[in-house]
């Protein structure tokens, strides 16, 4: 075929000192010849195209094109080891032929290259697989040498198949030994099982487990070498023994490395080394523990020594350090988490039990309208990031752009520059390397900057009025609604001159604001501007389609229903939209985050009420503990938390939920679940609250609050519908409210807020349930978050497949071309693909439905995404315009399709850290697992 255009360049770089090297499938070792990547590149034409095709000047030219962007970019990817493997080397053929758009060459390639595969796990099962092993070499730390364990080896894929369905280690030995080459060290060779194991993740997804399960043999080499100082390794059922034995150790070396606080050696540790189930580290999905593994477990000098159930062991105590007996509540805590029944927040799981216990969530501030204030926020901001806070920021009351600054006799620059600080704080915190520095920005519809504030997060325009890294929200009144409703005219003040709309809501704030108006008609305000309000609102909805910025907001639904509307007023919500808590100058508010599996608590007959009730009742009290062992970083946030003493208890794999029940999302049966599970968990932890102000006394400012005057979420319902003039909403319940009613009324609470759905975007994983309330977003898709990429498949559709015999790599590779969809896979029958629909194949309108019939029984909000694949105008107008009127208090990220695809490749190799992500995020929204999103979870 002759030499093609630009190889010749790359085979001298490839071929200069040192040279790359090809690893081969016997673990031999041959120079890299890129010209082979042409022939391979036209083989694959010739299959599907013919002979006749594949010799055209077209196909040449492609040919060409491909072989030097996989030359390039396998070079590049091996530039540090010179080592390239002959799979990595075909995954970057299949994708660069799907990238190009060649899809049905590259789909007849995926089932070659899995025929070929098959045969060869096939053969080498039959013959053992053991025979090239026993040549290798491993090199020990110290650079010795030593035969390859390969009967362990043989044994630790066992172990880890054992009890697992559609999985063998036949398959995973012959995977891991074509990966092998003499001299390799020994954390490779554990890493080498890992990836073998992954590459099957998309054929079965119990892979995942058995990925899991290596990873975890590799961790408990690192941690018990570094306990017990020396070379350690243990299988799964030789720490059914040895966990009792580490862990007294573990917290002993823990202390002394400074980590963990010396109170938690006062605990009797051989009764909780007893308590440990160690059974339950083989629970884990490989996303799950390998995010633990990067960023949760204790760690010296790269070296990490937690091992999970000791991980969850020492949450638990952190938590149960003020309980009277602290040993018996600790293994209560511990039985929950490890059961994955519940889930603490991240900032508890990092920080609990540490020398510095910052175990709160979220925190709430308003911005005043001053200098020495502005800065005195902004460092706010920095000490509550450091440990891993996620912020949320009112600014409406600084005054905006020409508006008089008596101190100088000058012109306000408005509320833009500040807004420019704060978000170069926020991205210079970044919370120890574990995760970035969040913060949400909030500003009221009628600020005269609305119109900077909506270009925020663009990426044209000058850059010093641009904040790329924040999060932007509207705080929107229920006036501004109507006016859009009506087609009326909008007025924009300054804050200066208006101050008093800062603190009013409903009919109150109507009054005041139309005052205003008159005031601004007769020249008593100087800086004010009049718009038509269906005009803003067009725009606020094409930024937020633009940019995924601001989100929508109501300002009188947050208030209105606040159960301490008595101490004050809600001035925004938190970073990721779920949180309503009142703040002032003198408080900075605080919320602790967990979250309830719900598909734990859901059997095929429906819901569990006393596993969750249980449930429930234990993580009340946790949530409760957090607010006194809690490490606050500035005073204003100890005196609110304590004050109020609020928590929000939220929900998890309700996706899985629906899944396990049989029932599609966009369906009436499904929101009806939505209504009757949120009802029983509000129920729950109210009576948990309840119980614990009979325990513990009730929270400061209990008196005056709606709890006091015998007003509960679903009560408050009514509030909100009369100031607005009615509400459509169902109000059905189901459970004894009148009881807990008066129970409430006269015992009181122990918190003044109990409940808010975050995204859960990290627990979720660590659990291997869908986050929070979302829809699934694809099937079979590859996640990335801080932890690298992972294959992601949803099991309970291919246990589904199996079951009717649909099952095969034609279906896998269907799904990666319709990017994790069945809607347009033909022999997929009609009732799995409704009840397998991907987010954007649902209409948002069936979401805002359930999110309504939650949120009546709900004292804060929750974090609703919404997904649209085609926008439009109209569609956005309708969908925002039927959250303000089911009564919704927030909204979270709109996420389109626009940029999202799924690369049509296969799946292997594109785990972890080894190469780029293969799902693009959503046009004008956060990533699939947006590290924001994490500041709440």
């Amino acid at each position: 075929m002759g030499q093609l255009p630009g190889l010749a360049a790359e085979r001298t770089s490839a071929t200069a000192e040192p040279p790359f090297r090809v690893i081969r499938r016997n673990g031999g070792v041959s120079p890299f010849d890129p010209a082979k990547i042409a022939v391979a590149v036209t083989k694959a034409f010739l299959a599907v195209e013919g002979s006749g095709a594949a010799a055209s000047r077209r196909v040449h030219d492609v040919v060409a094109r491909l072989s030097d962007s996989v030359v390039a970019t396998l070079t590049r990817r091996a530039e540090a080891e010179r080592a390239l493997h002959i799979e990595d080397i075909q995954d970057a053929v299949e994708l660069a032929l799907m990238r190009e758009g060649h899809h049905k060459v590259a789909r007849a390639y995926v089932l070659y290259r899995e025929a070929r595969a098959q045969a060869r796990r096939e053969k080498a099962a039959e013959a053992g697989a053991q025979a090239p092993a026993q040549t290798l070499q491993v090199r020990a730390p110290d650079g010795s040498l030593a035969p390859l364990d390969a009967a362990r080896l043989a044994a630790l894929m066992a172990e880890a198949c054992a009890g697992l369905d559609g999985v063998a280690p036949g398959p995973i030995l012959a995977e891991t030994l074509r990966n092998l080459y003499d001299g390799i060290t020994a954390d490779e060779v554990a890493l080498a099982g890992i990836m073998a194991a992954r590459t099957l993740v998309e054929q079965e997804p119990n892979y995942a487990k058995v990925s899991a399960r290596l990873l975890l043999d590799r961790l408990r080499g690192e941690a018990l070498s570094y306990i017990f100082a020396c070379p350690a390794a243990a299988s799964s059922a030789e720490m059914q023994t040895l966990y009792a034995e580490y862990f007294p150790a573990y917290l002993s070396r823990a202390v002394e490395a400074g980590l963990m606080d010396p109170e938690l050696l006062r605990f009797d540790t051989s009764r909780l080394a007893a308590a440990l189930r160690p059974q339950r580290d083989g629970q884990f999905e490989y996303l799950g523990l390998q995010t633990l593994y990067d960023r949760y477990f204790l760690q010296t000098g790269g070296v990490r020594f937690e091992l999970p159930q000791a991980f969850f062991m020492r949450v638990a105590m952190g938590l149960a350090l003020r309980e009277v007996d602290r040993e018996a509540r600790a293994i209560e805590f511990y039985d929950l988490l490890s059961s994955f029944d519940f889930m603490a927040s991240t900032p508890t799981l990092f920080n609990a039990g540490t020398t510095r216990p910052q175990l709160s969530s979220c925190f709430l501030t308003t911005v005043p309208d001053e200098l020495e204030g502005i800065f005195g926020a902004v460092r706010d901001n920095a000490l509550l990031a450091k440990y891993s806070g996620g912020l949320g920021n009112d600014w409406t009351r600084v005054r905006g752009l020409g508006s008089h600054i008596k101190g100088t006799n000058g012109e306000s620059q408005g509320v833009v520059p500040f807004l420019k600080v704060a978000n170069d704080t926020a991205v210079a915190v970044n919370q120890g390397g574990k995760r970035k520095g969040a913060v949400c920005a909030y500003l009221e519809t009628w600020h005269v900057d609305i119109d900077a504030f909506l270009d925020l997060r663009k990426n044209t325009g000058d850059d010093r009025r641009r904040t790329h890294d924040m999060n932007t929200a509207h705080w929107v009144p229920d006036l501004f609604m109507q006016r859009v409703a009506e087609d009326g005219s909008w007025t924009l003040f300054s804050p200066d001159e208006v101050p008093d709309l800062h603190d009013l809501t409903g009919p109150a704030f109507k009054a005041a604001y139309e005052s205003h108006e008159a005031r601004a008609a007769a020249g008593g305000v100087k800086v004010f501007k009049q718009v038509r309000a269906v005009d803003l609102w067009r725009r606020m909805l094409t930024m937020l389609f633009e940019t995924g910025h601001p989100w929508i907001t109501f300002k009188d639904p947050c208030n209105l229903r606040s159960p301490q509307g008595h101490a004050g007023m809600v001035h925004s919500s938190n970073l990721c939209t779920e949180i309503t808590l009142n703040t002032s100058d003198d408080e900075v508010a605080v919320c602790n985050l967990g979250s309830v599996n719900l598909a734990a608590h859901v059997t095929p007959e429906g819901l569990d009420h006393a596993r969750l009730q249980r449930t429930i009742a234990t993580a009340m009290r946790m949530l409760d503990n957090v607010i006194d062992i809690n490490f606050y970083t500035i005073p204003q946030a100890r005196r609110s938390n304590l004050r109020h003493r609020p928590v929000g208890l939220g929900i998890m794999g309700y996706q899985d939920a629906l899944h396990t029940l049989r029932l599609p999302v966009a369906t009436d049966e499904a929101v009806a679940f939505a209504d009757a599970s949120m009802e029983a968990v509000s129920f729950h932890a109210i009576s948990a609250s309840c119980d614990l102000a009979a325990e513990r006394g009730r929270y400061p400012s209990f008196d005056g609050s709606l709890w006091s005057r015998g007003v509960l979420p679903i009560d408050s319902v009514e509030i909100l519908a009369e100031a607005r003039g009615g509400l459509t909403l169902d109000r059905s319940a189901r459970l004894d409210w009148e009881s807990l009613r008066e129970r409430v009324r006269t015992t009181g609470m122990r918190n003044s807020n109990v409940l808010a759905i975050a995204p859960t975007a990290t627990i979720s994983n660590i659990c291997g349930v869908a986050q929070s309330i979302e829809p699934a977003y694809q099937n079979l898709f590859v996640k990335s978050n801080m932890s690298g990429d992972f294959t992601v498949v949803n099991a309970a559709l291919v246990r589904d497949l199996k079951a009717r015999g649909l099952w095969d790599a034609v279906m896998v590779s269907d799904l990666k071309y319709f990017d994790g969809s069945l809607g347009q896979i033909d022999r997929v029958p009609d009732d799995l693909k409704a009840l397998y629909a991907t987010a954007f194949e649902i209409d948002s309108a069936w979401l805002i439905e359930a999110a309504a019939r939650r949120q009546k029984w709900i004292d804060q909000a929750q974090s609703l995404n919404l997904y649209m694949a085609e926008p439009s105008g109209r569609k956005l107008d309708a969908l925002y315009r039927l959250a303000w009127e089911r009564g919704l208090k927030t909204t979270y990220y709109l996420r389109s399709r626009g940029a999202t695809a799924v690369e049509k490749s296969t799946l292997r190799g594109t785990d972890g850290r080894l190469n780029a992500v293969a799902v693009a995020a959503p046009a004008a929204s956060c990533s699939l697992d947006d590290p924001t999103c994490e500041a709440c979870q």
